[in-house]
């Protein structure tokens, strides 16, 4: 069968996007320690405190919690939906601090710049992801959100910086330790708390 050059094209767009979209990761995704550089291809150490001042997300947990956890993701990407839920039980004991980028489509930079700019990006974020487990597509902007898709593209470039090829990427401090962790891929509820050295739920 003879393939049109806009068909072989939307395969290899397929391909791309599936590959940036990663599940659970493999060892050499982590890293600890103050001195951990960015996985390989990355240009920066990876920095807890420069993520809390540049990259904008909004917050899952406790304000006041000293423990953060940020979490790249990209509103299209079927394994960040997992992480939503994942890290949920989690959320009495650390701030989790989502962070959208835009790695897998245009709909990405759109969607991610709607959940920031939404009244409670908590319940925006929850209608999405319901919207995307039903095949519809996920949330629908309102508004142009120029200032959140500033933010979004941002935030990708940040993510690009540390060189971090996929997502979902967790990043923080071991709660014991205060070691720096990194893990490229979707974690369940009881590895994720695990190498963060939080508390699994019962059950998990």
């Amino acid at each position: 069968m003879i393939r049109t050059a806009s068909q072989i094209l939307a395969a290899l767009l397929l391909c791309v996007g599936l590959a940036a979209c990663k599940d659970s990761p493999a060892p050499s995704s982590s890293a600890s320690g103050p001195a951990a550089a960015a996985p390989k291809g990355g240009s920066s150490k990876v920095s807890v405190e420069e993520l809390a001042a540049q990259a904008k997300g909004f917050t899952v947990g406790s304000e006041m919690s000293v423990r953060r956890v940020f979490v790249f993701f990209d509103p299209q990407c079927q394994h960040c939906s997992a992480q939503w839920v994942a890290a949920k039980p989690l959320k009495s004991q650390a701030r989790f601090i989502w962070i959208p980028v835009g790695i897998l489509n245009p709909n990405s930079n759109i969607q991610g710049a709607a959940i920031l700019a939404a009244a409670d990006p908590i319940a925006a974020m929850d209608q999405h992801e319901a919207s995307m487990t039903a095949q519809k597509g996920g949330i629908i902007a309102q508004g142009d959100n120029t200032e959140q898709k500033a933010s979004v593209v941002s935030n990708t470039a940040l993510m690009s910086r540390y060189g971090f090829g996929g997502v979902p990427v967790i990043v923080g401090k071991h709660a014991t330790t205060g070691e720096l962790v990194i893990k490229e891929g979707s974690l369940p509820t009881g590895a994720l708390a695990a190498a963060l050295g939080l508390q699994a739920p019962t059950g998990n």
